[in-house]
């Protein structure tokens, strides 16, 4: 029997005016998995994650989350579901504890602040405000967040863009961490590494269409099957190899 679809799109599309940024796409997401988004700016990446999220209308199509059509139940699909805020989600003038219990009030959850901000290593930040936070401890923050309310499904969009290869190396942990509580994690990313890395299958969209679906692996397979060849020989190790093994893995805070 296989793995249940938590996420089912049929022939989504969206359009502002003249413009189409989601062309009429579908896909499934099962149960337990990590998919990526993957495609260059423009691709409709994130207009399918916000739609998906319920925080944008489609023009046409049709949308399920956990069974729950999105279109006709949105709050139901709102408590099922944990959504990476960026930087205007949140309030400038609360702490972080103070932003977790507003966040657990908003919830109508009981939230321990110390325990949440301790699993993400910003225990020592508790009386701290986001924006003085450096870009990796914004985002572990951002992360928390989503947990507060248990969803079944977490969504990250490009989660760690801007971060040092430490930050980006730490955050691909705790993703797994939380893909490991049988939670389904659907990301979008420009770092194809951090999709070899972290996900289970991938979707490559580009102008708005989903052009390919499927193991990082087996697309690779696919690939080198057709004849491709690089030009120069593929390196055991790389540069970022190299910076991690003279600095250490380990988290720099500013």
């Amino acid at each position: 029997m296989g793995k249940k679809v938590v996420i089912k799109i049929e022939n989504l599309t969206k359009k502002y005016e003249d413009v189409v940024a989601v062309d009429n796409i579908s896909f499934e997401v099962t149960e337990g998995e990590i998919f990526g988004l993957l495609g260059p700016n423009g691709a409709g990446k994130t207009t399918t994650l916000e739609i998906i999220e319920t925080l944008r209308k489609p023009t046409a199509g049709k949308i399920f989350v956990d069974g729950i059509d999105i279109l006709e139940h949105p709050w139901e699909v709102k408590s099922r579901i944990g959504v990476q805020l960026q930087a205007a989600g949140f309030y400038p003038d609360l702490t972080l504890v103070e932003l977790l219990k507003m966040f657990g009030g908003l919830y109508q959850v009981e939230v321990d602040p110390i325990a949440v901000l301790k699993r993400f290593a910003l225990e020592d930040k508790k009386n701290a405000f986001w924006q003085k936070l450096s870009g990796g401890q914004k985002q572990r923050f951002s992360i928390a967040t989503t947990l507060i309310h248990n969803p079944k499904i977490i969504f990250l969009d490009e989660p760690t863009t801007g971060l040092d290869p430490q930050g980006r190396v730490n955050l691909w942990e705790e993703i797994r961490k939380i893909h490991k509580e049988d939670r389904t994690v659907v990301l979008t990313t420009h770092y194809l590494q951090e999709a070899e890395e972290l996900c289970d299958r991938v979707a490559i969209m580009d102008k708005g269409k989903i052009i390919k679906i499927g193991s990082p692996h087996n697309l690779v397979t696919e690939l080198l099957d057709s004849g491709f060849e690089r030009k120069e020989e593929v390196k055991k190790a790389t540069l970022e190899d190299v910076f991690l093994h003279l600095t250490g893995r380990h988290l720099r805070e500013d």
